[in-house]
This record gives C-alpha cells, structure tokens and sequence, in this order.
C-alpha cells in the first residue's frame, strides 16, 4: 500500500520524523475544530489533509514557538474582552429599557 503523500516527500519539507507526527496531529486537530483549510484536499480524513498541507508547504513548523503561543493566548484575551465588552453593552442596554418602560 502506497501512501499519499510519501514519507519522503514530506521529510523534505520538516527536519525529523518526529516533527513531522507533531506538526501533522496538530493540523488535523486545527482541521476539525473548524480552521479554514489551504487548499483542497483529495483526503478525507483530517490527519491525511494535514500531511497534504504539510506536502504542499502550506503549514510548517513556526519558527518560534514561543512568539506564538503568546499571539494566540494575546487573540483568546482580546476576544473574551470583546465578548465582556459586548455583554456589558447589552446589560446597559436593558436596564435602560427597563427604566424608560417604568416611567411610562
């Protein structure tokens, strides 16, 4: 059984094999929480579409790892303060709405 892509085509694109089990699990889990995905996939399963990607040098390894963990944890919070900020808006909202209706 041949599979699709080689191991050897994608040892091309990262330095060990162990990077590449890494990289690919972590791509697929990106996959099926709903990340947009690079390009179409001839596979259906998510591993698969991961090396695809992998091969076709769409996702690779980041060259610091540390930069980006701070970027998604800085994106989580700006996020869940938008959402606060949100919630709030509609708090104020209604208690508006419900002063105006007492005065009536």
């Amino acid at each position: 059984m041949m599979l699709k892509p080689s191991i050897d085509t994608l040892l091309d694109k990262v330095p060990s094999k162990y990077s590449l089990v890494i990289l690919e699990a972590k791509r697929a889990h990106e996959l099926e929480a709903g990340a947009k995905a690079t390009q179409e996939f001839s596979s259906v399963k998510s591993t698969l579409r991961a090396l695809e990607e992998i091969e076709a040098g769409n996702v690779v390894i980041h060259p610091d790892p540390e930069a980006k963990r701070q970027a998604v944890r800085r994106r989580a919070e700006e996020e869940r303060l938008r959402r606060e900020e949100e919630e709030r808006k509609i708090k104020a909202q209604i208690a508006k709405e419900k002063e105006e209706g007492e005065k009536i």
